[in-house]
C-alpha cells in the first residue's frame, strides 16, 4: 500500500510545504480504483485541477466518476455543501434512467453497495473561502465552516463513507477541521519525495537499481494508479499529447495559461443550475 485508504469517517490531510495538489488526486483516484460509485467534490482555490487529474488518472472513465461544484465565496461553497444531497439525486436519477455518466463499469469492489450512491466525498481547504470572504465578520466565519463541517459529518453518517478534506492554514481559525476529523494523515515534504503518514499507515519504500530505497514520488504514483487500474479490470487511458487543434488552453488561478484536456472531469453537479456554481 503506498498510498493510504480513507475509513470511513471525516479524514483531514495536511501536506506539508504546498497546497498538495497532486497528493490529494493521487488519494482520490486511487480511492476510485478500489470502490464503485462517484466521488462528489466541493472545490476551493483551484484543487480539482483538471492538467494534472488527466495527467495521473490511469482511465477517462475513471474521470468520469467525480462530479465537481465550485465555490468562490464562502456563501457559495457552503451552498454547495448543502446541495450535495441533490447532486446524489441528479446522479442516481441519470444513471437509472440510462443516462450513463461516462459509461461506468464495476470494480468489482463494494458488492453490497449502489454503483450510483456516493463512494467519496472530497472538500480541500474546506477553510478557504470563509476566512477570505471579506463580507463576513470572524464571529459569522466561523460559524459558517462550522456548519460546513457538521454538514460533512452528517453525510458520513447518512452514506457511510469517507470524506476527505485538507486545509489551506494551520492556525486557530482551521483548529475545528481538525477536531472535526476522525482521521489524521499528515504528508511532509522530504529530499526523496512526499511521504505521507497516519495513526495506520506510513509510505512504503520502493527499491531502484542497485538496490538503494528511496520514498515513492509523484511519478511513481503514477505507475501504481495504471498498475491498480489493471488490477482491478479498468480500460486504461490512451496515451495522448495536447495540440492546438480540439483542445485548447485553460488559465489556472494563479494567472498561467496551460495545456486543457477535452472535458476531463464530468461537471454535471455544475450543469444543475443551482446558485451559477
Amino acid at each position: 500500500m503506498l498510498l493510504p485508504y480513507l475509513e470511513n469517517g471525516v479524514t483531514l490531510l495536511d501536506v506539508d510545504g504546498s497546497r498538495g495538489v497532486p497528493i490529494l488526486q493521487s488519494i482520490v483516484l486511487d480511492h476510485l480504483l478500489m470502490h464503485d460509485g462517484p466521488a462528489f467534490w466541493v472545490d476551493a482555490n483551484g484543487h480539482a485541477t483538471t492538467t494534472t487529474l488527466s495527467r495521473i488518472a490511469p482511465s477517462q472513465r475513471l474521470l468520469n466518476r467525480i462530479h465537481v461544484a465550485r465555490g468562490f465565496t464562502a456563501y457559495q461553497h457552503y451552498g454547495a455543501v448543502c446541495d450535495l444531497p441533490t447532486a446524489v439525486n441528479h446522479c442516481i436519477q441519470e444513471s437509472t434512467t440510462g443516462d450513463s455518466l461516462g459509461g461506468r463499469q464495476s470494480t468489482g469492489h463494494d458488492e453490497d453497495t449502489s454503483p450510483y450512491t456516493p463512494s467519496l466525498i472530497v472538500a480541500p481547504a474546506i477553510d478557504a473561502q470563509y476566512r477570505a470572504d471579506d463580507t463576513l465578520g470572524e464571529a459569522h466565519a466561523e460559524t459558517l465552516q462550522a456548519r460546513a463541517l457538521a454538514k460533512l459529518a452528517t453525510y458520513v453518517e447518512g452514506y457511510d463513507i469517507p470524506v476527505l478534506v485538507t486545509r489551506s492554514k494551520r492556525d486557530e481559525f482551521a483548529a475545528p477541521v481538525e477536531t472535526a476529523a476522525d482521521h489524521y494523515l499528515e504528508c511532509e515534504q522530504t529530499r526523496m519525495g512526499p511521504k505521507i503518514s497516519g495513526d495506520d499507515f506510513e509510505t512504503l519504500l520502493y527499491p531502484v537499481d542497485g538496490g538503494a530505497y528511496y520514498q515513492t514520488t509523484f511519478a511513481y504514483w503514477r505507475q501504481l494508479l495504471a498498475a491498480r487500474a489493471t488490477q482491478v479490470g479498468v480500460e486504461p487511458a490512451t496515451p495522448s499529447t495536447p495540440t492546438q487543434e480540439g483542445v485548447g488552453t485553460g488559465v489556472t488561478a494563479d494567472g498561467e495559461t496551460v495545456a486543457a484536456t477535452a472535458d476531463p472531469l464530468l461537471d454535471a453537479w455544475t450543469a444543475t443550475g443551482t446558485g451559477g456554481r
